[in-house]
């Protein structure tokens, strides 16, 4: 797979060769996938949520299989944001790649903390707020969900993070386009969309939630449809970048994205199903934009008719 230059896209301060990005959650720190191919030719990364403090997370089970998806309940469990500098950030900077640190935290100090560590580090372009986790009991569904929360979050990293700062959206809100203009008011450069859905799964014969955590984040095909339809609303209610997300498993299904108002995607259940899956999708967007003779790929965002 080559470099082509009509791929490249901007986010903020953040350029990246290709608009294909990994989801938080669903690659790991980018060790295992980096047996299989190169890492370098993805767009960038999007680490494991990251908290100040090391989490273990739920008990088992916490994923399961579901009719054109999965759920899981991992917790976000994690090493912790001194471990991840000290161990993981050195292996994705050897490797080349491009990381976006998701970060997550139970107060609004917590989530400023992790992002002043990460500020100090020249090799992370980016940060991803998470304001929503629906698989945890505390934290941050609670700023996902109330408009001032989430833009106290956005404000409190924007003034300690330099660089590119993106704030990840719960689709769980009665009004998704009034947090994200407060939180593009407060200067993030960019909002990622969607996060999981909270749901559940059921063992008719122990008559029991197949989790045990009981709930857990609804990802894959089966919210595609709700994720294109919430692109489509941010899109046209902020003026900053959108990356969109949710149940892409084909070129076509990161085509359909673009057109609904994203400027870049994020791979994530599709990472489990074929993990070649991310260059799959980038060689397919490389083909699609010389069969259709456009400049670069951001011709595409929002020319919906």
């Amino acid at each position: 797979m080559s470099v082509n230059s009509k791929l490249e896209t901007k986010i903020g301060s953040l350029v990246l060769k290709n608009p294909v990005m990994v989801a938080s959650g669903t690659f790991g720190y980018g060790e295992e996938m980096s047996e299989l191919y190169d890492i370098s030719k993805l767009g960038a990364i999007v680490t494991k949520g990251i908290s100040l403090k090391p989490r273990e997370g739920n008990p088992m089970p916490r994923v399961v299989e579901t009719a054109s998806g999965m759920l899981n309940a991992i917790g976000l469990a994690n090493v912790g944001i001194e471990k991840f500098i000290s161990e993981k950030l050195p292996f994705l900077e050897k490797a080349g790649a491009t990381v976006v640190v998701n970060i997550f935290g139970s107060t609004v100090g917590d989530y400023a903390e992790v992002a002043r560590r990460l500020a100090e580090e020249t090799n992370v372009p980016a940060v991803e707020v998470n304001i929503s986790c629906p698989n945890v009991k505390s934290g941050g569904v609670q700023f996902g969900v109330d408009p001032k929360a989430a833009a106290r979050v956005t404000k409190a990293v924007r003034k300690v993070f330099p660089r590119t700062v993106i704030v990840k959206l719960s689709p769980q809100v009665s009004d998704i386009c009034a947090i994200a203009k407060g939180i593009a008011l407060e200067g993030a450069d960019s909002l990622s969309l969607i996060n999981t859905i909270p749901a559940m799964a059921i063992d008719i014969k122990s008559r029991t939630p197949v989790l045990a955590n009981r709930i857990g984040g609804l990802s894959g095909p089966a919210i595609k449809p709700v994720a294109l339809k919430l692109v489509h609303d941010v899109f046209n209610a902020v003026k900053i970048p959108i990356i969109g997300m949710g149940g892409i498993m084909t070129v076509g299904d990161a085509l359909e994205f673009f057109l609904s108002g994203a400027c870049a995607v994020q791979i994530g259940t599709a990472n489990f199903v074929s993990p070649m899956s991310p260059l799959e999708i980038i060689d397919g967007l490389e083909c699609y934009v010389s069969s259709e003779n456009l400049q670069n790929i951001g011709e595409l965002t929002g020319a919906l008719k």
